[in-house]
C-alpha cells in the first residue's frame, strides 16, 4: 500500500513539473502582433462629358490587387461617413514561422463609435496645400494668395487645412487644423524668394500626410518647373501612391512652357489619382481650385485588407465597375503601391518574481 501511494505522488510530482515547466515556457514565448494597414483608395467615377457618377455602392465596384480579389473594407462618397463592411483582416499566416503571432488590424469606424476616435475617417480630407513661394513667383504672387484663400474657405467644415509654402526649403506655415483664419493668415504672409526645390518639399509634405488616418490630399500650387530638388520626381511619386495620397497640382503657364515639367506633372497626379490644371491666368486659378473642391467632394472613399500576397514588391491595383450599365464610366485612382515595411509589436510576458 506504500508503495502504491508513493507511485501516485510521484506521477502527481512530475505532471506538476511539466505542467509548470509548459507555463513557464508560455511566458517567456514572445507574442508578435503584426499590425495590417488597409490599402486607402479614393476613386473618381465620371461619364464621357466629365459629370460625377453619384450613388453607387460597394458592390458596384470591383478591387483587383495583382489579380487578386479583394474584398471591400469600408465605403463612402462624397462627405458621407464612412460605413464599415469588413471588421479584420482575415490572415491566418504566421510571418515568423515558430512564434505566436496576433494578426490585428486598424478597424474603421462606424457613426455610432465613440466621438473621440470618429472624426480621422467621417465626412471630408485632410487638405495639404503646398504654395511656390519661389523667385518665378514674383508675377502674380498676389493673385495667387487670392486664389488659395478663396478655395480655403469654400472648403467644408469637416476638412482640416495644413499650408506649407517652398522655395529652396519647406515652411510648415500652418499645421493641420480646422481654424480657417489661421491658414489664411498664413497664406497672406508668405513673401517671394529662393529657388524652387519643388520635388525635395513635396516628398517631406507627403511624409506629413502620410502620419494621418483617413482620406488624404495634396494640393500644389506651382508658377514654374523645379530648379534645385535633389529628390527625383519619381520617388515622390511612388511614395504618394504607397501612401494612398492623391495629389493635385496648380501651375500656370510658366510650367507649361517647360515640358518636361508639364509632362512630370501629368503624369504624378495621374499615377496618384489626382489630376493637373495649367492656368493661363488668376480667373483659371481660380476654376482649377473650384475643381479641385468639387473633385473632393465626389469622390467614392474604398479601403480593403490585401488578401495573402507573397509579392514585397510593387502591386498592381485595378478597380473596375460591375454591370454592363456601369462600364461606359470613366475611373481614375491610383494604380498601385509598393508595401510599406511591416510594423510589429513584440511583448514577452514578465518572469514570476518567486520563479526560477
Amino acid at each position: 500500500m506504500r508503495n502504491r501511494w508513493v507511485r501516485f505522488f510521484s506521477i502527481v510530482l512530475t505532471a506538476f513539473a511539466v505542467t509548470a515547466t509548459c507555463i513557464w515556457a508560455q511566458k517567456d514565448e514572445p507574442h508578435i502582433h503584426v499590425f495590417v494597414d488597409m490599402v486607402q483608395l479614393n476613386v473618381a467615377v465620371t461619364h464621357n462629358n466629365g459629370n460625377y457618377i453619384t450613388g453607387l455602392r460597394p458592390q458596384d465596384f470591383m478591387i483587383t490587387e495583382d489579380g487578386i480579389q479583394q474584398k471591400v473594407a469600408t465605403f463612402s462618397e462624397g462627405n458621407e461617413p464612412t460605413r464599415r463592411l469588413v471588421n479584420l483582416a482575415e490572415n491566418d499566416q504566421s510571418p515568423h514561422g515558430d512564434l505566436k503571432s496576433d494578426v490585428s488590424a486598424k478597424q474603421s469606424l462606424l457613426p455610432n463609435d465613440p466621438p473621440e476616435t470618429l472624426g480621422s475617417l467621417v465626412a471630408g480630407a485632410n487638405v495639404f496645400i503646398l504654395f511656390d513661394t519661389s523667385n518665378y513667383m514674383y508675377r502674380g504672387f498676389v493673385f495667387a494668395q487670392d486664389a488659395i484663400a478663396e478655395f480655403v474657405r469654400s472648403l467644408d467644415k469637416a476638412d482640416k487645412i495644413a499650408f506649407y509654402s517652398y522655395s529652396r526649403d519647406l515652411s510648415r506655415s500652418s499645421r493641420l487644423t480646422a481654424d480657417r483664419t489661421q491658414v489664411i493668415r498664413a497664406v497672406r504672409t508668405t513673401v517671394a524668394g529662393d529657388d524652387a526645390a519643388l520635388y525635395n518639399t513635396l516628398l517631406l509634405t507627403v511624409k506629413d500626410a502620410a502620419q494621418y488616418t483617413g482620406r488624404k490630399v495634396i494640393v500644389v500650387f506651382s508658377n514654374g518647373p523645379d530648379n534645385a530638388s535633389m529628390v527625383p520626381p519619381e520617388d515622390v511619386a511612388e511614395l504618394a501612391q504607397s501612401t494612398g495620397i492623391p495629389v493635385y497640382m496648380i501651375s500656370t503657364r510658366e510650367a507649361k512652357i517647360e515640358p518636361i515639367s508639364s509632362t512630370v506633372f501629368e503624369r504624378m497626379t495621374a499615377a496618384t489619382g489626382g489630376k493637373a490644371y495649367f492656368a493661363k491666368n488668376w480667373k483659371d486659378e481660380k476654376r482649377a481650385f473650384a475643381s479641385i473642391r468639387d473633385d473632393l467632394g465626389h469622390l467614392y472613399a474604398l479601403s480593403y485588407y490585401p488578401q495573402a500576397n507573397p509579392n514585397r514588391g510593387w502591386r498592381t491595383i485595378q478597380v473596375k465597375l460591375v454591370g454592363e450599365h456601369l462600364k461606359k464610366y470613366h475611373i481614375r485612382t491610383r494604380n498601385g503601391y509598393r508595401p510599406l515595411p511591416a510594423r510589429f509589436a513584440s511583448e514577452t510576458a514578465p518572469a514570476s518574481q518567486n520563479g526560477p
